[in-house]
């Protein structure tokens, strides 16, 4: 049971809000480590082959997030305002968006694919192979889409009504069935036939629809109308047009390093890949606290207490930042143990050493990032996101990523643009934060 949108944000408040949803923000990452680990014992080629498959399903569904951090936004202000029914019926609105653009996207990736990820790949150092080995799990895991996106939407208007309890449960159930699928169907274990790379398709693809289903059907026990309404989703389209464009920028860098990475070969790919995967688990751990802030910040405004929406943001940044330090602490004296966890390959193992080092010092800027990330996504401040995010790109990221494809840098180059990126966002959201414009009370 949640507390009403009145309750008082102390710390307490705020870990009760967070640490569920810290579960629901790691159970994929974690999950997705997982995969990297079975996988990575069939070799470098079949790792590299995940890393790219991997990369196309995030790339495709994470454009969607409007669905989820969107959702959250609009749901916590008319939650703030007393309007239960008005904040569920932005999760049905964003369910159908859902299904409608999942579907659209499954056909698209399927009538793509073979120039997808030959253009990813490229046609040098052992493309062609890593693109032979990448093409089934692409046309499997794809199927998965609509049922991702599903639960973002059920995750975005839960998270709006504070209720991160239930989205754990529903998450950890899809993700639990996965695990124990995986390994059984890559390495045909318990007389199933040894399918490799593709059984680790079929698992997620179960485990994600597991998920949505459950997702449907609390949203079907709220009991509100299901009718499509026009106004609610043209709302829901224009705040995700903003937050569509920001997940663009973050997109053109992620699949820039994985497509210049591939030019250095299999093992540099796949030490980028395992990297990247413990990157994005720590990044949403801290993102966990960020989620809690979208939350008590949209609620607050909503309700117009502003005085209240500034006191959640200083108090989520504190114990984010402390939490990255931390997390960065963990992982700089890991450094000759952890990477040995995911791949046992010594090429991965030697090219793993640079991006290592760049993600530990990048953690205690993440920390203050994310959290302010969360406070102006939970006011709505989606047009400032985007404008952000697009600068910090293409001043930052792209320039470095292409320059170290010229020079031949290698993952140091890849790193160092991603490290610079990460620079350039902490300036324009702290400086936002500092302005208070963000501090818009009322209903959205």
């Amino acid at each position: 049971m949640t507390d009403g949108p009145d309750a008082a944000v102390t710390g307490r408040r705020i870990a009760a809000l967070a640490f569920p949803a810290l579960g629901v923000l790691a159970a994929e990452p974690v999950y997705l480590l997982f995969d990297l680990a079975v996988v990575g014992r069939l070799g470098a080629l079949s790792l590299a082959g995940l890393a790219i498959g991997g990369l196309i399903l995030s790339v495709v569904s994470a454009q969607l997030t409007f669905l989820s951090y969107g959702t959250t936004a609009r749901s916590a202000r008319f939650y703030g305002g007393g309007n239960r029914v008005a904040a569920v019926g932005e999760g049905v609105q964003a369910t159908w968006l859902a299904l409608a653009i999942g579907a659209v996207i499954v056909t698209a990736v399927h009538l793509s694919a073979v120039p997808l990820v030959s253009a990813i790949v490229g046609s040098t150092s052992g493309g062609g192979d890593i693109a032979t080995a990448a093409m089934p799990w692409v046309r499997i895991a794809i199927f998965g889409v609509p049922a991702i996106l599903v639960s973002a939407a059920g995750n975005g208007w839960m998270r709006g009504v504070q209720d991160t309890m239930r989205p754990l449960r529903y998450v950890l159930v899809g993700f639990g069935v996965s695990a124990v699928l995986c390994p059984v169907l890559v390495y045909g274990w318990l007389g199933m036939p040894r399918l490799e790379l593709a059984g680790s398709a079929i698992a997620n693809l179960v485990g994600q629809w597991l998920a949505a289903v459950l997702f449907c059907r609390a949203l079907l026990a709220e009991k509100v109308p299901l009718r499509l309404d026009t106004s609610v989703l043209r709302a829901q389209v224009v705040m995700g047009r903003d937050l569509v464009l920001r997940t663009l920028a973050f997109q053109a860098c992620f699949v820039s390093a994985a497509a210049v990475a591939a030019r250095f070969g299999a093992a540099a790919v796949a030490a980028h890949q395992v990297v990247l995967q413990l990157w994005n688990f720590l990044a949403l751990v801290l993102d966990s606290l960020a989620i809690a802030a979208q939350s008590l910040v949209g609620a607050a405004l909503g309700a117009g207490r502003t005085a209240h929406a500034k006191s959640v943001a200083w108090r989520v940044t504190a114990f984010s930042a402390i939490a990255a330090a931390a997390l960065a602490c963990a992982v700089a004296v890991g450094a000759s143990v952890l990477p040995s966890l995911f791949t046992d390959d010594r090429s991965v193992l030697a090219a793993i050493g640079v991006p290592w080092w760049f993600m530990v010092a990048q953690l205690p800027i993440a920390g203050i990032v994310f959290a302010l990330d969360g406070v102006l996504l939970g006011a709505g401040d989606a047009a400032f996101m985007r404008t952000a995010t697009l600068a910090s790109a293409l001043v930052g990221f792209l320039p470095l990523i292409w320059l170290s494809l010229a020079y031949d840098w290698g993952l140091f180059g890849i790193w160092s643009g991603l490290s610079t990126f990460m620079v350039l966002r902490l300036v324009f959201v702290g400086w936002r934060a500092f302005s208070g414009r963000w501090l818009v009370p009322g209903i959205a």
